[in-house]
């Protein structure tokens, strides 16, 4: 197995570095032949490693680990990635479905959803600190867990974000019809295809200030509804002084515990992405500064974004509003209960703002499918789960042809002219509607295995970047929560909670479940490698893909920064643990 002794100094993958490139990707005066050279695939030389007497497994470790993608994130993209990544359609709108089946339900789902997330991204900040490789815990599910289950989360989560991308083409054109309804819904989709393909063809540079601005505005406008329904419950507005007569009349909840899990599905599809700041971990400058932090404000957005969203529009639209349930259908902006409470309350000008601030959530969500499917997809033929030409790397750093792959399919967008539009994406979400749930998990088993496999090799902890501040316990806690979850949307797919049992709607749900063991048996099958079901400890990988390769020496210096922390005053300490 490549331990310690085969791991490599990560450092000398920088881009541009004369000891990894065998051709130097030279200033070029010309503009126009710089930008025809960025696209030439990078030239890496022999690093000096032997690796034909390693495994599989060994190579694929050591080839997302290798992964030659652009280092140019900063600390602020990455913290603003984290901060507002998720903030989309889901929180926008999709919360007005869930809110249909009661504000305490709608409280409760996103509160339960929220401690999960908080588990889950604990874990997979260890994880990713400690090995910030291409692909992050798509790799991680191989190297830790087992390659067939690296290879069927991977595509399933690829095709969350592939599916999603048309999606939220056909989600920004419903969004100008806001506006207006004399243009043809096709030419929006094309509008925003091209600015969305254009942003990720600047490269990781080009994704991180889209979204960097994109997400402080999702920030700011959801910090400002809040504020402003503050002041509608309080009284401003024509309706007067709301309070919380809602939660009495109709009532707090609706459906009973069915309300309760079909609200808990649509929150948890709200928290979707979240995991993206982890993905960026390869591409990002200094991954043991920055990515801690980034981490550490998923707390905050929970409590800001969900908990006290999910408490204001409770309290200002009643679940019995029928323009919510419009959701159900279609991202239509008038199921947004942010909308709904605005105009509810005379409003005249706000609406407006917030159809802006949503088209904005739907041009970052296109834009993280192009960047999350891309990467992932590419890190899977890093690991020969697929064909390696699609893992190709410009000099700039760009999976080039990842991302074209995901532009394609982004071309279904324009069934927005389709009166069967609805259906076929219905379908095509079903391939992977419980990914997100089996991501999760995953990244939780992973974080057990990596700790279980600490142990076994008598390696002391003191040697991990970013301890996961709920521990493995933490991680065992959230997979049970999270098989909690999955078994609630097997229930309401089968019992439907306003409707009778339907077979279509049921794998609708649930199809990505049996097509997850299809994947991984035929994987398992083509393979050979039935007689293996899981990494043994004792073959874990725990050292390449490190950046910081001295242990001894990371060690110590660990312990110089926790020291320094000790010596300031407590208000600083409580800051650094939360912040």
């Amino acid at each position: 197995m490549a331990t310690k002794e085969t791991s490599f100094n990560e450092s000398d993958l920088e881009q541009g570095s004369p000891s990894v490139y065998s051709e130097e990707y030279e200033y070029e005066s010309n503009p126009i032949k710089r930008f025809a050279q960025g696209f030439k695939r990078i030239d890496l030389k022999d690093d000096g490693y032997d690796t034909s007497e390693m495994t599989d497994l060994e190579k694929s470790i050591y080839a997302t680990a290798k992964h030659p993608l652009s280092r140019r994130l900063q600390p602020r993209h990455i913290q603003m990635i984290a901060l507002g990544g998720s903030i989309g359609t889901g929180l926008f709108i999709g919360n007005g479905y869930a809110l249909s089946y009661g504000p305490a339900n709608l409280l409760l789902s996103y509160s339960f959803v929220g401690f999960v997330i908080y588990l889950v991204m604990n874990a997979l900040g260890e994880l990713a600190c400690q090995f910030p490789v291409s692909g992050a815990f798509t790799a991680y599910f191989t190297r830790f867990v087992d390659p067939s289950w690296g290879f069927v989360l991977g595509i399933l989560y690829s095709c969350s974000w592939l599916v999603s991308f048309p999606s939220e083409l056909i989600a920004c054109s419903i969004t100008m019809q806001y506006w207006t309804t004399s243009v043809n819904p096709a030419v929006w989709v094309a509008i925003f295809y091209i600015i969305i393909v254009s942003i990720n063809m600047f490269g990781i540079k080009g994704y991180g200030e889209a979204e960097f601005v994109l997400s402080f505005i999702k920030v700011l406008a959801v910090i400002g509804f809040i504020i402003l329904g503050i002041c509608i419950i309080c009284g401003v507005g024509k309706e007067g002084y709301i309070g919380g007569k809602y939660w009495t009349n109709p009532g707090s909840f609706n459906y009973g515990f069915k309300g309760f899990c079909q609200s808990l599905i649509t929150a948890a599809f709200s928290y979707g992405g979240v995991e993206l700041a982890a993905l960026a971990a390869a591409e990002t400058e200094n991954t043991r500064k920055a990515l801690p932090r980034a981490i550490k404000q998923v707390f905050w957005r929970i409590c800001v974004f969900y908990f006290l969203t999910a408490i204001v529009i409770g309290c200002l639209v009643p679940y019995t509003d029928e323009r919510l349930l419009s959701a159900t259908s279609s991202q239509d902006i008038s199921a947004s209960p942010f909308v709904i409470a605005i105009n509810n309350a005379g409003i005249k000008v706000v609406p407006h703002i917030m159809n802006a601030v949503i088209l904005v959530a739907v041009v970052s969500v296109g834009n993280s499918s192009v960047y999350g499917c891309s990467r992932t997809i590419a890190s899977l033929a890093a690991q020969k789960l697929l064909p390696s030409f699609v893992g190709y790397v410009d000099r700039e750093g760009r999976p080039l042809v990842a991302i074209m792959i995901t532009n394609a399919f982004g071309l279904l967008g324009f069934l927005v002219v389709s009166e069967d539009e609805d259906e076929v994406f219905s379908w095509f979400f079903s391939v992977c509607s419980l990914s997100s749930f089996f991501t999760w998990f995953a990244i939780c088993l992973t974080h057990v295995r990596f700790r279980w496999a600490l142990d076994y090799q008598k390696r002391d902890k003191d040697e991990l970047i970013f301890p996961a501040p709920t521990g493995i316990y933490g991680s065992y806690l959230g997979m049970v929560l999270l098989l909690f979850i999955i078994a609630c949307e097997l229930y309401v797919s089968i019992s439907p909670p306003d409707g009778s049992p339907d077979a279509e709607a049921f794998f609708k749900n649930c199809l990505s479940l049996p097509l997850l063991l299809v994947m991984w048996a035929c994987h398992k099958t083509y393979y050979r490698t039935w007689g293996s079901l899981y990494v043994k400890l004792e073959d874990i990988d725990i050292d390449t893909g490190r950046r910081e390769v001295d242990v001894e020496f990371l060690k110590q210096d660990l312990a110089e920064e926790k020291q320094l922390i000790a010596s300031k005053p407590f208000y600083y300490r409580v800051y650094r643990f939360w912040c």
